[in-house]
């Protein structure tokens, strides 16, 4: 890098706030163990009067559940503003319903998501992916990162791209093991990341918002000729998101130094 690197000590959920708060408009929270720091970190920075990449403060909103906080990143991605959350298993759960519906309807909202176990015969707050595995299916694309470094890097990825692909991403690292370790690790800033915002694909989903000087309806029913036809009609925004991640994977490797890849091997 041409320019001085700055460093921060800090653990996956701050490496994760710091990024997601540069490109959230609005954030709807609830918070659960372990991903209540990242939410937490926005809401003060938020009050503090931090800037994100557009020179606006987060607006943030906690509410009563997180099925409410997926229900409200919904309406606000309807209504054309940048919307992340912030949660974890039994949490992600109930986020489900909305999620096929953020991703059906081709929104940009990024969920950052500290994996963590689903209670069965008990509870347990500890780290495994069946929270993440459980969501598969939605449509959702997904990015996972293995240590705070990484989670500074493609944090970044995740909300870069779910703009230009017009597709939701899950964010997610392991929950405690990733997101409470502490370490020296080196901050992607404003500067860094702005150039590589798409303008044009962000006015292109400011332009699909629903604005009561031009009333639609949306959300409706199709009878399954029409309904197949649109679902296979979401195929080429798809079919285009690994060549994209792979763009922006490129320009942060530009940026940092590092080397990621869409899949790394590892072996003889």
């Amino acid at each position: 890098m041409s320019k001085e690197k700055k460093f921060m000590t800090c653990d996956g959920n701050t490496a994760a706030a710091h990024i997601s708060y540069m490109f959230t408009e609005v954030a709807a929270i609830y918070p659960i163990t372990p991903s209540s720091p990242m939410a937490e970190h926005v809401d003060e920075w938020a009050a503090a009067g931090r800037k994100n990449i557009f020179g606006e403060t987060v607006t943030v909103q906690e509410m009563q559940s997180e099925a409410g906080a997926a229900g409200a990143l919904h309406g606000s991605l309807q209504a054309g503003a940048l919307t992340t959350t912030y949660t974890a298993s039994q949490g992600l759960l109930l986020m489900i319903p909305n999620m096929y519906k953020i991703a059906g309807e081709l929104l940009p909202g990024v969920f950052h998501v500290t994996a963590r176990t689903l209670a069965s015969h008990t509870l347990c707050i500890f780290g495994d992916h069946q929270d993440v595995m459980a969501t598969r299916q939605t449509g959702f694309a997904m990015l996972c990162e293995g240590s705070v470094q990484e989670v500074m890097d493609l944090s970044a990825v995740a909300h870069l791209a779910a703009i230009k692909c017009s597709v939701p991403f899950l964010n997610f690292f392991d929950g405690f093991r990733t997101s409470h370790e502490i370490q020296k690790i080196e901050a992607l800033e404003q500067e860094d990341l702005e150039p590589l915002l798409d303008r044009e694909a962000l006015a292109n989903f400011r332009k699909r918002a629903m604005n009561p000087d031009s009333p639609v309806t949306r959300g409706t029913n199709e009878n399954p000729d029409v309904f197949f036809q649109h679902r296979e009609s979401c195929n080429e925004y798809y079919n285009a998101i690994p060549a994209i991640v792979e763009d922006y994977i490129n320009k942060i490797n530009a940026i940092t130094g590092r080397q990621y890849g869409l899949f790394d091997y590892y072996g003889a």
